[in-house]
């Protein structure tokens, strides 16, 4: 083998195939939650979390925080309740002061009504950081519990 041969085989050099690097997401918000035994990752980012948080929210009835007992909603002690218009209008007062708060959402219509063992309540929310509007309903079984 002549020199200009063996000098080919250490010219060539082969480039590592490099992946492009992903752009990592901006994520303001992170959190951890469990009740979905059906997800992969407990870790919950944006919009998800902001929801989670809300329903854990309604999920304590009022007086059950030992260091706020005004935390929590009252619908749990109204299920059995006829609801009357005036029921009506303090479960509005209690839901509205539940999301609002939360600083990153703003309530802007919630709709009471009953459902067949409960109550069901019907919020659109608007996500400020993202000015993202969607609907949330919330069924308060008096068999089941918390149903969203």
């Amino acid at each position: 083998m002549s020199t200009l041969e063996k000098n080919l085989y250490t010219d060539i050099n082969v480039p590592a195939n490099k992946k492009p690097q992903a752009v990592p997401e901006s994520r303001a918000y992170r959190g951890f939650s469990t009740v979905n035994p059906e997800s992969d990752s407990f870790v919950l980012y944006d919009l998800a979390i902001i929801k989670q948080d809300i329903i854990n929210h309604f999920h304590i009835r009022q007086g059950e925080k030992l260091d706020n007992p005004e935390f929590g909603t009252i619908i749990w002690d109204l299920i059995y309740e006829p609801l009357t218009e005036q029921l009506r209008d303090l479960i509005v007062q209690n839901v509205s002061t539940i999301i609002n708060y939360d600083p990153r959402v703003n309530v802007k219509e919630i709709i009471v009504d009953t459902f067949d063992k409960g109550i069901q309540v019907e919020c659109e929310l608007t996500y400020l950081p993202y000015n993202i509007s969607e609907f949330l309903r919330l069924r308060f079984d008096e068999d089941a519990g918390l149903i969203n």
